[in-house]
């Protein structure tokens, strides 16, 4: 590993809390003195200070008629009535707690009866009435606009201008700076994707010792582009990355530049790369780059004019990177095809690193990386298990080793044993076990004939993958039983007769349904989509069939439907010659299902009889079983031509 940097630098341009103390001191002696401002107001006007006691206007009325008034002041909303000496001592005795002065009262409006009964009664009155405001009212708004005026301008210098506490800043960048040591990521950490880590290797050289290119004349790739499907570790390799080379690491996601303000995505772009400028050499990290990434024509009737702009923004701003500055673009995508072509030209991404499913070598290392703070049972076998996990991703080795840590927890286990990795897996693949579904005796035995078909047809086909697991325990949404096949090893291409095998094994439940009640059943609904599908693909995608011969029709999913954003390109007729071979593959095939279950009808009823009773069939039972199929080459009329019926080979 090489030497590390160590960067103390501040996350965002603006300066921050710790660096303003006397703003901050400033801002809460503002607030403290508009509270006591207040308070001092509200006393002020409390009766034991101005002497002043409230009374309803009919009750100062009253105290009129009674001759207990001597003079009555008005104002513009109140009555101020000074009572006589004899009244005075009175209401001096009834509150002994107040210094006892006057009565106040709101004034009715228009009230003409109140001067006619003051003149009745010989009381002296007269008028005060103000234009504007004073006393407390004035100093309570006064006092409580400058407080306003002073909270605005201190937002408007922090925040609303480009600082770090952005009240109005929209514009300003949502990416999160991390240093070295917060992250503590390496290529240790890292399994599955040796090719990409070497890849990404010559990154953390340039950034770490960059005059080692630049004395030769040679510029580091601006951007490096990871691909790959969901879940295989983009976004771990990136944070690996920066934890090898010890620098800044800048992470946001491409939904981040997005705002319903016109213009704001565009604005944090640029902010993004002037943060990014004053912290080099760093890393910029954009997880699901297909956000902001999307080609400006794929569609025209839904183009976004905010995407657009900001998607501008970041290919200026490739442009105008100096290759040298120390500031490397890293970006991923699990849909690289959507993505603008001026995004992947040289010069911008220049490199794309694909990240790629594991192999079965690479599933063991991942298990090793996840199960370092596991306790394992010596009987555990990492090795085994990845082999039985063909086609999963990172993520999902990560939650089986957990499932199954949970599982044994659950169960008070010391240590995590094989059987629960087992049931992590099928939870993963086929669903949670649900022991509250019961089926009657008609449904078990269809659900145990047509789970045991599956498994008949599959060992009876050279190129079937392996039959590990039989059950007709109930799982997941909708799967009332389930065969498990893996496959012996990991597989990138498929032959014209693997797909047929595969399209038989497929139909072996339905079939044996047929054969033994004489019916079918809703229970072959996903197996029939999935034959359909292959078929499909082999005659449509594939170029195997012999009426169409080696051309590839592409996807038909209409206008606006898919990535082939216009009509299909083939006619009517080509369509119509394309349903017919899908049909006519699939009447083929399952009629060889069929032979192939009729020369082992006894075995599939000893089979589901057994399989009732048990339930679930694996391991050394299972292989007993399938030991004894008859392949398809041991009984006459089982073979298969395409162009034709079933025929012997």
């Amino acid at each position: 590993m090489s030497d590390k940097k160590q960067h103390d630098k501040p996350s965002s341009g603006g300066p921050s809390d710790d660096e303003n103390p006397p703003m901050r001191r400033y801002f809460w002696w503002m607030l403290l003195l508009v509270l006591v401002a207040i308070v001092i107001t509200q006393l002020l006007a409390s009766p034991m200070v101005t002497g002043e006691v409230p009374l309803s206007y009919s009750e100062i009325k009253a105290h009129i008629r009674d001759g207990d008034i001597e003079k009555v002041m008005l104002t513009d909303d109140t009555l101020i009535a000074i009572p006589t000496e004899e009244a005075l001592e009175e209401a001096r005795a009834e509150h002994p707690d107040i210094d006892f002065k006057r009565w106040r009262s709101t004034k009715m409006r228009d009230d003409a009866s109140l001067i006619e009964l003051l003149d009745t009664h010989n009381v002296e009155y007269e008028a005060r009435y103000t234009e504007g405001c004073e006393g407390s009212f004035v100093w309570f708004w006064l006092i409580g606009m400058v407080g306003v005026f002073l909270v605005w301008s201190m937002f408007l210098r922090r925040g609303g201008m480009g600082g770090a506490n952005p009240a109005m800043s929209f514009g300003r960048s949502k990416a999160k700076l991390n240093i070295e040591e917060e992250s503590g990521v390496t290529f240790l950490d890292v399994a599955g994707c040796e090719e990409a880590k070497e890849e990404l290797a010559e990154i953390v050289e340039f950034l770490s010792h960059p005059e080692k290119f630049t004395r030769l004349g040679g510029k580091v790739p601006r951007g490096v582009l990871l691909i790959g499907p969901p879940g295989t570790g983009k976004t771990l390799l990136a944070r690996a990355v920066s934890g090898e080379a010890g620098v800044p690491f800048f992470n946001l996601s491409g939904s981040d530049f997005v705002e319903m303000f016109v213009g704001v995505g565009a604005a944090r772009v640029r902010d993004l790369f002037e943060q990014a400028k004053q912290h080099a050499p760093c890393i910029v990290f954009v997880d699901e780059l297909d956000a902001i990434g999307k080609s400006r024509q794929s569609n025209p009737m839904q183009s976004n004019e905010e995407r657009e702009q900001t998607l501008n923004a970041l290919l200026v701003e490739m442009d105008g990177f100096d290759a040298n500055a120390g500031v490397i673009l890293l970006a991923a995508t699990n849909r690289p095809e959507v993505l603008d072509p001026a995004l992947l030209r040289p010069g911008r991404f220049d490199r794309q690193v694909l990240v790629d499913r594991p192999d079965v070598k690479g599933r063991e290392e991942i298990l090793n990386v996840h199960a370092r703070q596991v306790v394992l049972n010596d009987e555990v076998d990492l090795k085994v298990l990845a082999q039985q996990t063909p086609g999963f991703v990172g993520a999902d080795l990560a939650n089986i080793v957990n499932e199954a840590a949970l599982l044994a927890a659950r169960k008070d286990k010391k240590s995590v044993e094989m059987s629960d990795f087992q049931e992590a897996i099928e939870r993963v693949i086929a669903g949670l076990e649900k022991k509250s579904r019961r089926l009657n005796t008609l449904e078990k035995d269809i659900v145990s004939y047509h789970e045991t078909g599956h498994a008949l047809v599959a060992a009876a086909l050279e190129s079937a993958d392996h039959v590990h697991k039989v059950s007709i325990v109930s799982r997941g949404i909708a799967a009332l039983g389930y065969t498990l096949q893996v496959p012996i090893e990991d597989r990138y291409l498929m032959t014209k007769s693997e797909i047929r095998d595969k399209i038989c094994g497929l139909l072996g439940g339905r079939a044996a349904e047929e054969i033994i009640f004489g019916d079918v059943s809703t229970g072959a609904s996903n197996d029939l989509q999935r034959v359909t599908e292959l078929a499909r693909a082999m005659v449509r995608d594939y170029g195997m069939s012999e009426r169409l011969g080696n051309v590839s029709y592409g996807r038909d999913e209409g206008f606006l439907g898919g990535s082939n954003l216009g009509p299909r390109q083939y006619s009517d007729r080509t369509a119509e010659t394309i349903d017919d071979e899908v049909k006519e593959i699939v009447d083929v095939l399952y009629s060889r299902t069929l032979d192939v279950l009729r020369a082992n009808v006894d075995l599939l009823r000893e089979m589901s009889e057994h399989l009732k009773e048990v339930e679930v069939l694996d391991g050394d039972e299972l292989e007993g079983f399938l030991s004894r199929v008859k392949t398809h080459g041991d009984e006459p009329g089982i073979g298969l031509r395409l162009d034709g019926g079933a025929t012997g080979e």
